[in-house]
């Protein structure tokens, strides 16, 4: 079974990353969720859905804080980890290797043992800071995966722009899903 991280921090757009969950449970994928402080408020703020029912469908969940998770550990096997929405205060964790959160640990671990890692970062506009922290993951093998809406399917909702965007991180994993029709096929 595959088993994923699924770190939702305090950006806009965390439909994305409830969506993932949604989209992971329905697929019987295992996932492990962190939560960050702002991720639970950007909840509220952005949302109809509960801190709760986003928990409630994840395999496991982690606090942000708790540093001793397993998934601390490069000893707990794990197939990758998606960020999704990924703040640029994570992105520059991650980039610099400030291990300050469980995300940005979880996220460290996962590149050190050379796993998948894909980062739906997510502002605009991007300064030149965003972009080098960007290109410095990127050339270590990292997807920068920023849910840029496509109109080739013609998008008709929120929910359609929302699973085109997680289904391009489940492509990254070879996760078959029916979440946007694919190109030729309209």
């Amino acid at each position: 079974m595959l088993k994923l991280v699924i770190g939702i921090t305090g950006s806009t757009g965390v439909i994305y990353g409830i969506r993932m969950l949604e989209t992971l449970k329905k697929l019987n994928v295992e996932t492990h969720l962190i939560l960050s402080e702002w991720g639970e408020k950007c909840i509220s703020m952005e949302t109809d859905f509960t801190s709760d029912y986003v928990k409630s469908l994840a395999t496991n969940i982690s606090d942000d804080k708790n540093m001793a998770s397993s998934v601390s550990s490069g000893t707990h096997r794990i197939d990758g980890m998606i960020v999704a929405p990924c703040s640029m205060k994570t992105l520059a964790a991650i980039a610099n290797g400030y291990d300050n959160t469980l995300v940005a640990r979880a996220a460290g671990v996962t590149i050190k043992e050379s796993r998948k890692l894909i980062l739906m970062v997510r502002e605009t506009p991007l300064s030149a800071i965003h972009l080098e922290n960007m290109l410095k993951l990127a050339r270590l093998g990292i997807v920068i995966l920023p849910p840029v809406t496509e109109f080739y399917t013609k998008p008709k909702s929120i929910d359609d722009i929302v699973n085109h965007g997680v289904g391009k991180c489940l492509d990254q994993f070879d996760i078959e899903h029916n979440l946007y029709p694919r190109w030729g096929t309209l």
